[in-house]
Protein backbone atom coordinates (compact mmCIF):
# COMPACT_ATOMS: atom_id res chain seq x y z
CA UNK A 1 0.00 0.00 0.00
CA UNK A 2 1.64 3.21 -1.15
CA UNK A 3 2.08 5.95 1.44
CA UNK A 4 2.57 3.64 4.43
CA UNK A 5 4.58 5.24 7.24
CA UNK A 6 5.81 2.72 9.84
CA UNK A 7 7.31 5.62 11.82
CA UNK A 8 3.74 6.80 12.54
CA UNK A 9 2.98 3.49 14.27
CA UNK A 10 3.68 3.31 18.01
CA UNK A 11 6.04 0.79 19.57
CA UNK A 12 3.09 -0.69 21.48
CA UNK A 13 1.23 -1.36 18.22
CA UNK A 14 4.36 -2.86 16.63
CA UNK A 15 4.84 -5.17 19.60
CA UNK A 16 1.28 -6.44 19.27
CA UNK A 17 1.89 -7.01 15.55
CA UNK A 18 5.04 -9.05 16.17
CA UNK A 19 3.19 -11.32 18.61
CA UNK A 20 0.20 -11.92 16.35
CA UNK A 21 1.38 -12.26 12.74
CA UNK A 22 0.13 -15.50 11.23
CA UNK A 23 -2.95 -15.68 13.47
CA UNK A 24 -6.65 -15.33 12.66
CA UNK A 25 -7.85 -13.49 15.74
CA UNK A 26 -11.26 -13.62 17.35
CA UNK A 27 -14.68 -12.23 16.49
CA UNK A 28 -15.93 -12.92 12.98
CA UNK A 29 -12.49 -13.84 11.62
CA UNK A 30 -12.15 -17.35 10.24
CA UNK A 31 -10.50 -19.82 7.91
CA UNK A 32 -13.01 -22.03 6.12
CA UNK A 33 -12.62 -25.02 3.84
CA UNK A 34 -15.64 -24.73 1.56
CA UNK A 35 -17.08 -26.39 -1.52
CA UNK A 36 -18.53 -24.61 -4.53
CA UNK A 37 -22.18 -25.54 -4.16
CA UNK A 38 -23.59 -23.54 -7.07
CA UNK A 39 -22.38 -21.46 -9.99
CA UNK A 40 -24.61 -18.60 -11.17
CA UNK A 41 -22.45 -17.09 -13.93
CA UNK A 42 -20.43 -19.83 -15.67
CA UNK A 43 -18.32 -17.47 -17.78
CA UNK A 44 -17.28 -15.44 -14.73
CA UNK A 45 -16.73 -18.54 -12.60
CA UNK A 46 -14.46 -19.96 -15.29
CA UNK A 47 -12.41 -16.76 -15.31
CA UNK A 48 -12.17 -16.98 -11.51
CA UNK A 49 -11.17 -20.66 -11.66
CA UNK A 50 -14.32 -21.85 -9.84
CA UNK A 51 -16.30 -24.97 -10.75
CA UNK A 52 -19.16 -26.71 -8.97
CA UNK A 53 -17.77 -29.34 -6.61
CA UNK A 54 -14.42 -27.63 -6.21
CA UNK A 55 -13.02 -27.28 -2.70
CA UNK A 56 -11.72 -23.82 -1.82
CA UNK A 57 -10.27 -22.08 1.24
CA UNK A 58 -11.50 -18.67 2.40
CA UNK A 59 -9.54 -16.58 4.90
CA UNK A 60 -11.03 -13.57 6.67
CA UNK A 61 -8.71 -11.68 9.00
CA UNK A 62 -6.82 -8.41 9.20
CA UNK A 63 -3.91 -6.77 10.94
CA UNK A 64 -5.05 -8.05 14.35
CA UNK A 65 -4.10 -5.99 17.41
CA UNK A 66 -1.94 -3.67 15.35
CA UNK A 67 -4.90 -2.08 13.59
CA UNK A 68 -6.92 -1.91 16.80
CA UNK A 69 -4.03 -0.22 18.61
CA UNK A 70 -3.51 2.28 15.78
CA UNK A 71 -7.21 3.16 15.81
CA UNK A 72 -7.39 3.49 19.59
CA UNK A 73 -4.35 5.75 19.82
CA UNK A 74 -5.29 8.08 16.97
CA UNK A 75 -8.91 8.23 18.13
CA UNK A 76 -7.66 9.55 21.46
CA UNK A 77 -5.26 12.01 19.85
CA UNK A 78 -7.84 13.35 17.40
CA UNK A 79 -10.46 13.75 20.13
CA UNK A 80 -8.04 15.91 22.11
CA UNK A 81 -7.06 17.94 19.03
CA UNK A 82 -10.57 18.44 17.64
CA UNK A 83 -11.23 21.87 19.21
CA UNK A 84 -7.98 23.24 17.84
CA UNK A 85 -9.30 22.47 14.34
CA UNK A 86 -12.72 23.98 15.07
CA UNK A 87 -14.42 20.57 15.16
CA UNK A 88 -17.27 20.00 17.62
CA UNK A 89 -17.73 16.28 18.27
CA UNK A 90 -21.25 15.03 19.06
CA UNK A 91 -19.62 11.75 20.12
CA UNK A 92 -16.04 10.93 20.98
CA UNK A 93 -16.18 7.92 18.65
CA UNK A 94 -16.56 10.38 15.76
CA UNK A 95 -13.16 11.94 16.44
CA UNK A 96 -11.49 13.20 13.28
CA UNK A 97 -8.94 15.67 11.95
CA UNK A 98 -8.37 17.52 8.65
CA UNK A 99 -6.67 15.27 6.10
CA UNK A 100 -3.85 17.73 5.51
CA UNK A 101 -3.20 18.32 9.20
CA UNK A 102 -0.12 16.87 10.84
CA UNK A 103 -2.10 14.30 12.82
CA UNK A 104 -4.27 13.50 9.78
CA UNK A 105 -1.22 12.71 7.67
CA UNK A 106 0.34 10.61 10.42
CA UNK A 107 -2.88 8.64 10.80
CA UNK A 108 -3.11 7.91 7.07
CA UNK A 109 0.50 6.70 7.09
CA UNK A 110 -0.12 4.47 10.11
CA UNK A 111 -3.38 3.10 8.67
CA UNK A 112 -1.65 2.22 5.39
CA UNK A 113 1.07 0.45 7.35
CA UNK A 114 -1.72 -1.51 9.04
CA UNK A 115 -3.12 -2.48 5.63
CA UNK A 116 0.30 -3.82 4.65
CA UNK A 117 0.44 -5.92 7.81
CA UNK A 118 -3.05 -7.26 7.14
CA UNK A 119 -1.95 -8.31 3.65
CA UNK A 120 1.20 -9.90 5.08
CA UNK A 121 -0.79 -11.68 7.78
CA UNK A 122 -3.06 -13.30 5.21
CA UNK A 123 -0.03 -14.27 3.12
CA UNK A 124 1.49 -16.05 6.12
CA UNK A 125 -1.75 -17.90 6.88
CA UNK A 126 -2.13 -18.82 3.20
CA UNK A 127 1.41 -20.23 3.19
CA UNK A 128 0.71 -22.30 6.32
CA UNK A 129 -2.56 -23.52 4.80
CA UNK A 130 -0.79 -24.63 1.63
CA UNK A 131 1.77 -26.51 3.74
CA UNK A 132 -1.02 -28.30 5.63
CA UNK A 133 -2.80 -29.28 2.42
CA UNK A 134 0.48 -30.48 0.88
CA UNK A 135 0.91 -32.96 3.74
CA UNK A 136 -2.55 -34.49 3.30
CA UNK A 137 -3.38 -33.82 -0.37
CA UNK A 138 -0.09 -33.39 -2.27
CA UNK A 139 -1.89 -32.95 -5.61
CA UNK A 140 -4.06 -30.07 -4.38
CA UNK A 141 -3.49 -26.68 -5.98
CA UNK A 142 -4.35 -23.59 -3.93
CA UNK A 143 -4.01 -20.64 -6.27
CA UNK A 144 -4.99 -17.20 -5.01
CA UNK A 145 -8.25 -15.82 -6.43
CA UNK A 146 -8.19 -12.39 -4.78
CA UNK A 147 -6.99 -10.64 -1.64
CA UNK A 148 -8.54 -7.34 -0.63
CA UNK A 149 -8.58 -5.38 2.62
CA UNK A 150 -11.68 -3.71 4.01
CA UNK A 151 -12.33 -1.45 7.02
CA UNK A 152 -9.88 0.92 5.35
CA UNK A 153 -9.74 4.37 3.79
CA UNK A 154 -8.40 4.58 0.25
CA UNK A 155 -7.84 7.54 -2.03
CA UNK A 156 -9.75 6.99 -5.28
CA UNK A 157 -11.27 8.93 -8.15
CA UNK A 158 -15.06 8.91 -8.60
CA UNK A 159 -17.73 11.01 -10.36
CA UNK A 160 -19.47 13.53 -8.14
CA UNK A 161 -22.13 15.89 -9.54
CA UNK A 162 -20.93 15.48 -13.09
CA UNK A 163 -17.17 15.68 -12.61
CA UNK A 164 -14.51 13.27 -11.41
CA UNK A 165 -12.96 14.04 -8.06
CA UNK A 166 -10.30 12.54 -5.83
CA UNK A 167 -12.02 11.14 -2.74
CA UNK A 168 -11.06 9.28 0.40
CA UNK A 169 -13.44 6.31 0.43
CA UNK A 170 -13.81 4.65 3.82
CA UNK A 171 -15.30 1.15 3.62
CA UNK A 172 -16.42 -0.12 7.00
CA UNK A 173 -18.58 -3.21 6.70
CA UNK A 174 -18.05 -2.87 2.96
CA UNK A 175 -15.61 -4.00 0.30
CA UNK A 176 -14.46 -2.58 -3.02
CA UNK A 177 -16.40 -3.70 -6.10
CA UNK A 178 -14.73 -2.29 -9.21
CA UNK A 179 -16.60 -3.09 -12.41
CA UNK A 180 -15.23 -4.36 -15.74
CA UNK A 181 -12.87 -1.96 -17.48
CA UNK A 182 -11.67 -0.25 -14.33
CA UNK A 183 -8.04 0.81 -14.90
CA UNK A 184 -6.98 -0.51 -11.49
CA UNK A 185 -7.89 -4.11 -12.34
CA UNK A 186 -5.35 -6.59 -13.72
CA UNK A 187 -6.22 -9.24 -16.32
CA UNK A 188 -8.50 -11.19 -16.38
CA UNK A 189 -10.52 -9.08 -13.92
CA UNK A 190 -10.50 -6.09 -16.28
CA UNK A 191 -13.02 -8.08 -18.33
CA UNK A 192 -15.05 -9.62 -15.49
CA UNK A 193 -15.02 -7.01 -12.77
CA UNK A 194 -13.31 -7.39 -9.41
CA UNK A 195 -14.07 -10.51 -7.36
CA UNK A 196 -16.28 -9.47 -4.44
CA UNK A 197 -16.02 -11.83 -1.47
CA UNK A 198 -19.01 -11.83 0.91
CA UNK A 199 -18.80 -14.00 4.01
CA UNK A 200 -21.88 -15.52 5.55
CA UNK A 201 -21.86 -17.76 8.63
CA UNK A 202 -20.29 -21.07 9.58
CA UNK A 203 -23.65 -22.75 9.15
CA UNK A 204 -24.88 -21.23 5.89
CA UNK A 205 -22.72 -20.03 3.00
CA UNK A 206 -20.42 -17.41 1.57
CA UNK A 207 -20.60 -15.90 -1.91
CA UNK A 208 -18.28 -14.78 -4.67
CA UNK A 209 -19.62 -11.92 -6.77
CA UNK A 210 -18.16 -9.68 -9.46
CA UNK A 211 -18.24 -5.91 -9.46
CA UNK A 212 -20.53 -4.04 -11.87
CA UNK A 213 -19.88 -0.77 -13.72
CA UNK A 214 -22.89 1.01 -12.22
CA UNK A 215 -21.65 0.45 -8.65
CA UNK A 216 -19.29 3.41 -9.06
CA UNK A 217 -22.13 5.90 -9.40
CA UNK A 218 -24.35 4.14 -6.86
CA UNK A 219 -21.90 3.39 -4.05
CA UNK A 220 -18.41 4.63 -4.99
CA UNK A 221 -17.63 1.09 -6.29
CA UNK A 222 -18.57 -0.63 -3.03
CA UNK A 223 -20.57 -3.63 -1.91
CA UNK A 224 -21.18 -5.26 1.47
CA UNK A 225 -18.45 -7.57 2.77
CA UNK A 226 -20.62 -9.86 4.90
CA UNK A 227 -24.10 -10.79 6.02
CA UNK A 228 -24.09 -8.37 8.95
CA UNK A 229 -25.13 -9.13 12.50
CA UNK A 230 -28.79 -9.50 13.46
CA UNK A 231 -28.02 -9.43 17.20
CA UNK A 232 -25.18 -8.45 19.49
CA UNK A 233 -22.50 -10.88 20.61
CA UNK A 234 -23.78 -10.61 24.17
CA UNK A 235 -27.30 -11.54 23.10
CA UNK A 236 -25.94 -14.44 21.04
CA UNK A 237 -24.13 -15.95 24.04
CA UNK A 238 -27.37 -15.77 26.02
CA UNK A 239 -29.23 -17.55 23.22
CA UNK A 240 -26.82 -20.34 22.18
CA UNK A 241 -24.17 -22.59 23.72
CA UNK A 242 -20.97 -23.05 21.78
CA UNK A 243 -20.65 -26.79 22.39
CA UNK A 244 -24.22 -27.42 21.26
CA UNK A 245 -23.60 -25.45 18.06
CA UNK A 246 -20.44 -27.44 17.33
CA UNK A 247 -22.36 -30.72 17.75
CA UNK A 248 -25.30 -29.49 15.65
CA UNK A 249 -23.03 -28.41 12.80
CA UNK A 250 -21.10 -31.70 12.99
CA UNK A 251 -24.37 -33.56 12.39
CA UNK A 252 -24.72 -31.50 9.22
CA UNK A 253 -21.21 -32.45 8.10
CA UNK A 254 -19.56 -29.15 9.10
CA UNK A 255 -16.55 -29.47 11.40
CA UNK A 256 -15.83 -26.51 13.68
CA UNK A 257 -12.51 -26.03 15.45
CA UNK A 258 -12.14 -23.19 17.93
CA UNK A 259 -10.26 -22.59 21.18
CA UNK A 260 -13.29 -20.73 22.57
CA UNK A 261 -16.82 -22.10 22.86
CA UNK A 262 -17.98 -18.63 23.85
CA UNK A 263 -16.53 -17.35 20.58
CA UNK A 264 -18.51 -20.01 18.69
CA UNK A 265 -21.71 -18.90 20.43
CA UNK A 266 -21.00 -15.26 19.54
CA UNK A 267 -20.75 -16.26 15.89
CA UNK A 268 -23.82 -18.51 15.84
CA UNK A 269 -25.45 -18.64 12.39
CA UNK A 270 -28.68 -17.33 13.87
CA UNK A 271 -26.90 -14.20 15.12
CA UNK A 272 -26.48 -13.02 11.54
CA UNK A 273 -28.81 -11.82 8.81
CA UNK A 274 -29.74 -14.13 5.95
CA UNK A 275 -26.65 -13.90 3.75
CA UNK A 276 -28.56 -15.03 0.66
CA UNK A 277 -31.06 -12.20 1.09
CA UNK A 278 -28.21 -9.72 1.63
CA UNK A 279 -26.38 -10.91 -1.50
CA UNK A 280 -29.57 -10.84 -3.56
CA UNK A 281 -30.17 -7.25 -2.41
CA UNK A 282 -26.63 -6.26 -3.44
CA UNK A 283 -27.17 -7.80 -6.87
CA UNK A 284 -30.60 -6.22 -7.33
CA UNK A 285 -29.14 -2.84 -6.35
CA UNK A 286 -26.59 -3.20 -9.16
CA UNK A 287 -23.56 -3.26 -6.85
CA UNK A 288 -22.23 -6.70 -7.82
CA UNK A 289 -23.26 -9.84 -9.73
CA UNK A 290 -23.50 -13.31 -8.18
CA UNK A 291 -20.88 -15.76 -9.42
CA UNK A 292 -20.82 -18.70 -6.98
CA UNK A 293 -22.12 -19.94 -3.65
CA UNK A 294 -19.61 -21.51 -1.25
CA UNK A 295 -20.79 -23.79 1.58
CA UNK A 296 -18.59 -24.68 4.58
CA UNK A 297 -17.01 -28.07 5.27
CA UNK A 298 -14.45 -27.14 7.95
CA UNK A 299 -14.51 -23.94 10.03
CA UNK A 300 -11.50 -22.74 12.01
CA UNK A 301 -12.04 -19.86 14.42
CA UNK A 302 -9.15 -17.97 16.00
Amino acid sequence: MAGADPAAVSERAKQRQRDEMGTLGSGNHYLEVQHVARVYAPELAEAFGLREGDVVVSIHCGSRGLGHQIGTEYLREMALAAKAYGIELPDRELACAPLRSEVGQRYLGAMRAGINCALANRQIITHLTREAFAEVLPQARLELLYDVSHNTCKEEEHPVEGRRRRLFVHRKGATRAWGPGHPGLPAPFDRTGQPVLIGGTMGTASYVLAGLPQSEARSFSSACHGAGRAMSRHQATRTWKGRELVEELARRGILVRSPSMRGVAEEAPGAYKDVTAVVDAAEQAGLARKVARLEPLVVIKG
